[in-house]
């Protein structure tokens, strides 16, 4: 567990990082350059969960050497799958970080919602559901590497 004081805001006992796919570390079931070079370091933190519909059936193969769970969305209501997924690891450890309009309340339900505003751009409903806004990825998982990054954006 991570354990993170941030002044005037909260200390943050972090465990899981919960990764939407598609739109946020993957472009068009790709996963992004950029993931691959930061996800070994966050996986060595973190225990990290990649949550997606996989729309392009890639997600499985485009994991594999990485030290992750995923998980593939099973009902037809992706957004209260993703919320009840980040509830089940005990939501007070978690982040989440999103994109999707499906993604918002898996960032409130988290201690920490990360809003990515990448390729697809981000949902309106998530933005205003997050903690934090990034303009791509690999400032979103450098925050989770770099914990002074994390710091620097929450202290009040």
């Amino acid at each position: 567990m991570i354990k993170i004081k941030i002044p005037n805001y909260n200390t943050l006992e972090l465990k899981h990082v919960v990764l939407d796919y598609n739109g946020t570390i993957a472009k068009d079931g790709e996963l992004k350059e950029e993931v691959k070079a930061l996800l070994p370091q966050l996986c060595e933190a973190y225990t990290v969960h990649v949550i997606t519909a996989d729309t392009f059936g890639s997600v499985k193969s485009q994991m594999e050497g990485f030290s992750v769970v995923v998980n593939v969305l099973q009902t037809d209501d992706h957004t209260a799958e993703k919320a009840a997924y980040v509830k089940s690891l005990k939501k007070d450890t978690c982040i989440a970080i999103g994109n999707g309009n499906n993604d918002q309340e898996m960032l409130k339900n988290a201690l920490l919602g990360i809003a990515v505003m990448g390729d697809e751009g981000c949902a309106t409903a998530t933005l205003l559901q997050s903690d934090i806004s990034t303009t791509c990825i690999e400032d979103a998982l450098a925050l989770l590497v770099n914990e002074k990054r994390l710091i620097a954006t929450l202290r009040r």
